[in-house]
């Protein structure tokens, strides 16, 4: 049995993250701002209040978990918000920044003494942050955020190498979520989560730093 972490886990993908990983007999810790009653109905640790962007509530965070291992940490916490160059929102944007790269780089610092020789980190990102895979443009706080979020995977794949943790850097394909306005041309919260966990059960130090998709395609930056 191992120890996952999953920031954002109220609903959706980190939801769904829960759900498997409890179903299989792991040991979750969830992490929210307000806990769904879809997760409270998991019966598994569930730490509320949360809020990725803040220092002191990260902090305080660090120190109730002072003592409990973590095999894998997902950051999954994200949001988008539709700013176009028409419509260039920069307090939104900034926000995104803060919540979808700043926050999974802050919550990764914090809890750096609770990973071992072995653990993984995850940073939940998207294709939409890939420069050379832009071909719609716009969407530019999110598409911005994550190409920072890949950023920061990859040099964490290569500060925390030497400890013997790995990095990936994750996409989960286009997902019937909230997010998505439940896009019907996206694959289900299920599906996604399935290959995504098998995407973290190949993660080791030799491909440390890749940017996957879900469904195993190394993806262009």
């Amino acid at each position: 049995m191992a120890s996952y972490l999953i920031t954002g886990a109220n609903r959706g993908i980190g939801l769904e993250y829960c759900r498997q990983l409890k179903s299989r007999g792991d040991e979750v810790i969830a992490l929210c701002r307000n806990a769904s009653q879809e997760l409270k109905e998991l019966d598994i640790t569930i730490q509320e209040g949360i809020d990725i962007t803040s220092d002191e509530s990260v902090t305080a965070l660090a120190k109730t978990l002072s003592n409990q291992k973590i095999d894998v940490l997902i950051n999954n916490a994200g949001i988008l918000k539709r700013v176009t160059l028409d419509n260039l929102d920069f307090d939104s944007i900034k926000q995104q920044f803060e919540v979808n790269a700043l926050g999974a780089l802050r919550i990764t610092k914090a809890l750096l003494p609770n990973l071992t020789k072995g653990s993984k980190v995850i940073l939940m990102t998207s294709r939409m942050g890939s420069i050379e895979d832009n071909t719609s443009g716009s969407s530019y706080g999110y598409r911005m955020s994550k190409v920072a979020l890949s950023m920061a995977g990859k040099s964490l794949s290569h500060d925390l190498k030497s400890q013997g943790i790995a990095v990936a850097i994750l996409h989960p394909g286009l997902v019937q979520t909230r997010m998505t306005n439940f896009n019907q041309s996206g694959i289900t919260p299920q599906q996604s989560v399935t290959g995504l966990l098998q995407r973290i059960e190949e993660l080791n130090l030799d491909n440390t730093g890749n940017f996957w998709h879900s469904n195993g395609e190394i993806l262009p930056w």
